[in-house]
């Protein structure tokens, strides 16, 4: 029984690490994308207050913005051409791995209850 109970707590830390998305890929896509010239260099000081600041989100939260950007228009979508754009042609794995770089990052975001 132990040995069941260690095997099944190493596959779950191995699926929720393959689920995260791949920080150091994550990093160069930001950078093809050149997401700090709007987001700022470290992502927790945008260039204009309406854009927000990315560094430390939620992962889940970044996903679903992600996803949301390249739905475009429509039920469950955002309509920004920028960020439309660049979302479009990301792929599922890519947004993944984008959103898993930037929660990874510093970050001044608090969480209150």
């Amino acid at each position: 029984m132990k040995k069941l109970m260690i095997a099944l707590f190493c596959g779950a830390v191995s699926l929720s690490a393959t689920a995260g998305g791949n920080i150091a890929n994550g990093e160069a896509l930001v950078k093809k994308y050149n997401c700090a010239s709007c987001h700022g260099a470290d992502f927790t000081k945008s260039t204009d207050p309406s854009y927000p600041k990315l560094a430390g989100q939620h992962a889940e939260y970044l996903k679903h913005a992600l996803i949301a950007y390249k739905r475009g228009e429509g039920p469950n979508g955002r309509n920004n051409a920028i960020m439309g754009g660049f979302a479009k042609p990301l792929s599922n794995k890519e947004i993944d791995d984008i959103a898993a770089y930037l929660h990874s990052l510093p970050s001044g975001l608090v969480l209150q209850r």
